[in-house]
């Protein structure tokens, strides 16, 4: 098991973000994580990426205790992440913000720059190597999260809405980028409301709501269940695959 999460909770004050939720993850697998606004998904992938420690629970990666452990920590073991709103390095190019990520298994500067032209080159922005990254569209920004997430050798890499807010056409280039991501062995974990992402790329769904784990099944299976249908697609949605999350 790659990663195994257990009883996980977090508590901000009275108020219970996530409430015992739990999470298997084997290698290689991609599995989403979908569910309103308001559901404590965002929060469990914190607990996950080491952005938030849990008020109770385990977590272990590769067998070995993660809970308390940094972010840092978390990516130098290789889980990687990427943010629901793109952070970009104002001031630097679109290639020395990659290499940040790099630099995380290649401190030699020419090494990182290296990997990140390389990383670049996977994922599209070859050409946009010597912008500015506050020149980039959304688009562009997203991937540029991924890029630099890339660039630091994950095994497992967590994706926060990487596909919102692209155009159909964007779009379609962002599943095939991870697509490509997955052919490359690495496991991910993709927490979306676009529920045709979610059933072009994942076979296996969690569905999160008042921090707990309401369903789990494939993308056809879950959108059957009526409460999930209640909670997260809403009543007029059922069956349809295409539909977006309010």
């Amino acid at each position: 098991m790659l990663l195994e999460a257990r009883g996980i909770v977090k508590t901000f004050g009275s108020f219970h973000a996530v409430d015992g939720a739990d999470l298997t993850l084997a290698e290689n697998e991609l599995i989403g994580l979908i569910g309103p606004n308001g559901a404590g998904k965002s929060t469990f992938f914190n607990c996950l990426a080491g952005e938030a420690r849990p008020t109770l629970g385990k977590i272990r990666f590769r067998g070995a205790d993660v809970t308390a452990l940094s972010s840092a920590a978390h990516a130098g073991l290789g889980l990687a992440r990427t943010f629901q709103v793109p952070i970009v390095f104002e001031g630097m190019s679109v290639r020395e913000n990659v290499m940040v990520g790099a630099f995380l298994r290649h401190p030699a500067r020419r090494r990182a720059e290296e990997k990140a032209d390389e990383v670049l080159e996977f994922t599209g922005l070859a050409a946009q190597a010597d912008m500015l990254a506050t020149a980039l569209g959304t688009a562009g920004r997203k991937r540029l999260g991924i890029a630099r997430a890339l660039a630091t050798e994950p095994i497992l890499l967590l994706l926060d809405e990487a596909l919102a807010g692209l155009t159909s056409a964007e779009m379609e280039g962002a599943i095939a980028l991870v697509e490509r991501i997955h052919a490359r062995g690495i496991t991910l974990v993709v927490v979306e409301h676009i529920m045709e992402v979610i059933h072009r790329l994942t076979r296996r769904v969690l569905v999160f709501n008042q921090g707990r784990v309401i369903a789990e099944g494939t993308p056809a299976e879950v959108t059957h269940i009526p409460a999930v249908i209640e909670a997260y697609l809403g009543r007029r949605a059922q069956g349809s695959p295409e539909s977006r999350a309010p």
